[in-house]
């Protein structure tokens, strides 16, 4: 039963089908594990079990009737906090929130359960999403079950944590700063950000709003890339009022073996230096990958000033974000931006100048992301996919002081600054790109190490199927020890 936690949701769907196991059966040896493992990690701190058992109570019955609920027919699932359960509080860590339910499921919600899943709990996150820790007020901090030490990533931390030690079979989050891929890098398991406008985020909301914010995007983790394709075809595809006109058909992957793909391997960059572990753990499967037959280079790039992209990247992402100020918090950035040198290169002064940024200089700001947009598709005619760091170290020690732009990580040797790897999440991200990350190797700490799999604009396919490939013939989700 111990292998059962561990297993990918699609290989727990088969076991329901093939009536090796019972849904309420299944459910509560899930429950049991979050009762045994949860107070390690704190990584479900939203639970709905009674109606959970309910619903896995009715997905017996249709199983016995003969009725297929869809795909995922009797899988228990949990979601990150910050899509809306109806009955449920969505407070985005933040304690004004915390007695308030939303009112209805967020539309992802209500696919995953139209595909069969059970929702049983939403797993935790940073304040406003807006960190590379999952720490907050309200449900207090998510600890890495490979090192309670040490961080599990954010904001999908909770999410990540969960399905490395074996405490839910499937997990939607959202990604706009690496918020997928950092924490399944941290934690060894698989997520996409998918290409930014293919999941609507209608519900993955907080205090009613509706629009979808810029560069954004909601996406599953799994503990398989199969799990990765079949719950990002439940997640994908329009609004209901966008599906009065347009259809999504993600296109097939091409290539079927890893000798096909041409790939470029991006290790290091003077904006966001990378630790000597992870380079080395990467450096390994791009050489595995050439005796493998395919086509590696370390040198190609699309034709993209990186320290540019780096400087539009923080400017759009804190004006996609900027409306989480208050009133009073958006006048005091306002006096503080224009007390900046006009010289200061800073993160800290970058993020004011984005938060109080002029529609005219977002104008100018988005000009050169879509410039980027074409060097990166001319990119992609020569070469199938990008392999890059997810982030510049493995998961880091807690450190919940001071602001994050204040904090600093150790990379080989140095201090330096949390937010310089934001640029292994800009780079492809704020051009709209899928970005797939899956289990590379062990630093000899034993902490995980993740690949980035970056791919065309609707290449998500592309990126997961390569991910496949690679847990097929390189490695595989392993469970951290100590969760037997």
């Amino acid at each position: 039963m111990t292998d059962l936690a561990f297993l990918p949701a699609t290989a727990l769907a088969r076991r329901i089908r093939e009536r090796e196991i019972g849904c309420r059966e299944l459910l509560e040896h899930y429950l049991s594990r979050v009762e045994k493992y949860d107070s390690r990690i704190n990584a479900i701190v939203v639970r709905d079990f009674d109606r959970a058992r309910a619903d896995a109570d009715a997905a017996d019955v249709a199983l016995k009737r003969g009725d297929n609920l869809g795909p995922l027919h009797g899988v228990p699932m949990t979601v990150k906090e910050s899509f809306d359960v109806a009955g449920l509080p969505t407070t985005w860590g933040l304690a004004q929130y915390k007695d308030t339910p939303a009112a209805s499921d967020a539309l992802a919600v209500e696919r995953f359960r139209a595909a069969g899943a059970i929702v049983f709990g939403k797993t935790n996150v940073p304040v406003h999403l807006a960190d590379w820790q999952t720490f907050n007020p309200v449900y207090g901090t998510t600890n890495n079950p490979w090192d309670t030490t040490r961080v599990p990533g954010g904001s999908s931390g909770g999410s990540a944590a969960a399905l490395a030690a074996g405490l839910t079979g499937l997990e939607a989050g959202s990604d706009i700063g690496a918020s997928i891929r950092n924490p399944a890098h941290y934690c060894g398991v698989y997520g996409i950000k998918p290409t930014w406008g293919i999941c609507s985020p209608r519900g993955h909301t907080l205090g009613g709003t509706v629009a979808q914010t810029d560069i954004s995007a909601i996406g599953p983790l799994a503990r398989s890339a199969d799990d990765l394709d079949l719950a990002l075809g439940i997640m994908a595809g329009p609004d209901p009022i966008d599906g009065a006109g347009w259809k999504l058909e993600l296109p097939a992957p091409k290539k079927e073996r890893l000798a096909e793909f041409r790939v470029a391997v991006m290790l290091d960059d003077p904006n966001a230096e990378v630790d000597r572990e992870v380079q080395d753990i990467l450096q390994g499967l791009a050489d595995w990958l050439a005796r493998k037959g395919a086509k590696v280079s370390d040198t190609a790039r699309p034709r993209i000033d990186t320290g540019e992209a780096q400087r539009t990247y923080i400017h759009l992402l804190r004006a996609a974000t900027s409306g989480r100020q208050t009133d009073a918090e958006f006048k005091a950035n306002l006096a503080k931006a224009a007390a900046l040198p006009a010289a200061d290169e800073s993160y800290h002064a970058r993020m004011l100048r984005g938060m109080t940024t002029h529609h005219r200089d977002w104008l100018a700001a988005n000009e050169k992301r879509h410039k980027m947009r074409l060097e990166w598709a001319r990119f992609f005619e020569e070469w199938d996919l990008l392999l890059s760091p997810a982030a510049a170290s493995a998961a880091f020690p807690h450190d919940h002081k001071g602001e994050r732009h204040e904090r600093t990580i150790r990379v080989n040797g140095k201090d330096v600054p949390t937010t310089d790897q934001l640029f292994w999440a800009g780079f492809s991200c704020m051009a709209y790109l899928p970005g797939a990350v899956a289990p590379a190797g062990l630093t000899p700490a034993g902490l995980p190490v993740g690949v980035q799999i970056v791919g065309p604009q609707y290449g998500d396919r592309t990126c997961i199927h390569f991910a496949r490939l690679l847990e097929r013939e390189w490695r595989a989700f392993t469970p951290p020890p100590g969760y037997e």
